[in-house]
């Protein structure tokens, strides 16, 4: 056994948050009266992905970024609602979902036989701990460590000194980082010279700056790693 303890992240490596996160804009879209398309919905994530870029990068805290990003969206459309209000819906509506990207729950029942699995996440709190109390693959998850509760978010090395204070037994040799976010999965890992893999279905240009040391685009080719 090469890596007992598996720090895997939650969104799209785990859970298939793309397809919540438009179940939420949908649902946003209802309610507020906002125009619902590909071209509305391709905006948003523009929004959305610069606030946690953002945060990413240590710029804003995680309350401002979620309603910021409504903010900056509904500003470039030109309407005038409620931004917290939708940011409020949309968080409430992903919290209801919890889809699994192919092979997750399968691959975390295997591997729970013989290693300790983790949850290492930025996400919203109270979103995450109600997706994956749904979540098919809970009984597999030994514990959840969400940015918020920990006072620190990836890919900062304080974050994973919560992490490591929090399990018994772990070293930077016996675990490794699973995720598919070079900014904060592998950048964090990096960062804190933990061994790393790169979940990459879509097969993306690997960055030049970033050390990855294993790198999957099917979540079964863990069995052959760890």
């Amino acid at each position: 056994m090469n890596y007992p303890y598996l720090l895997f992240d939650a969104d799209n490596t785990l859970f298939n948050f793309d397809r919540a996160n438009q179940e939420a804009f949908h649902a946003v879209c209802r309610q507020f009266d906002i125009p619902d398309s590909d071209e509305t919905f391709a905006l948003y994530e523009r929004c959305n992905n610069e606030m946690w870029a953002a945060f990413d990068r240590g710029e804003c805290t995680k309350e401002f970024l979620v309603v910021q990003r409504f903010r900056n969206f509904l500003s470039a459309m030109g309407l005038d609602r409620d931004a917290e209000g939708c940011n409020a819906l949309h968080l409430h509506t992903l919290s209801q979902c919890a889809f699994m990207l192919p092979y997750a729950e399968e691959v975390c029942h295997t591997l729970a036989r013989s290693h300790k699995l983790y949850l290492v996440t930025n996400a919203v709190a109270s979103v995450q701990r109600s997706r994956l109390a749904r979540s098919a693959v809970r009984p597999y998850i030994t514990d959840a460590f969400i940015s918020e509760e920990a006072g620190a978010a990836k890919p900062a090395p304080a974050y994973f000194d919560y992490v490591f204070a929090c399990i018994d037994g772990i070293t930077k040799e016996n675990c490794i980082v699973i995720g598919d976010s070079l900014s904060s999965d592998i950048r964090g890992a990096n960062n804190y010279g933990l061994p790393c893999c790169w979940y990459d279905p879509k097969n993306s240009p690997a960055p030049a700056d970033l050390r990855i040391d294993y790198r999957i685009t099917d979540l079964r080719q863990l069995y052959q790693i760890v």
